[in-house]
């Protein structure tokens, strides 16, 4: 089965913004946090949007894996630092990461045309 990311990035868009009109304050914390997390810093945004996909990929978030392999490749990453970055979550999370690190391997190739 193969997954559409943009698809999942555009449904969980219409699931979050539901969810922020029932429960304002707490989706406006949570977006307050993601940006000041996600900023650019010491760290560079990509390799935060990096480390974002590597725990999506080990906790098996089909949302979080879209959202944050698009944001990489927004951010700069390429395919062989993706990949790399598949096989240390891979080995954080060991056989479900593999399966979930293959389909995030999609996702990199959808975002970045391939």
């Amino acid at each position: 089965m193969t997954k559409n990311y943009t698809e999942i990035n555009q449904d969980q868009h219409l699931l979050g913004s539901a969810y922020r009109k029932a429960s304002p304050d707490t989706m406006n914390a949570f977006l307050g946090l993601h940006k000041a997390a996600m900023a650019e810093g010491v760290v560079p945004k990509k390799y935060k949007e990096m480390m974002a996909s590597a725990i999506a990929i080990a906790i098996r978030c089909d949302g979080c894996i879209a959202s944050h392999i698009k944001a990489a490749v927004v951010a700069g990453a390429n395919r062989e630092e993706l990949v790399e970055m598949i096989n240390v979550a891979v080995l954080m999370g060991g056989g479900p990461a593999i399966i979930y690190g293959t389909q995030a391997l999609a996702a990199v190739d959808e975002f970045l045309g391939k």
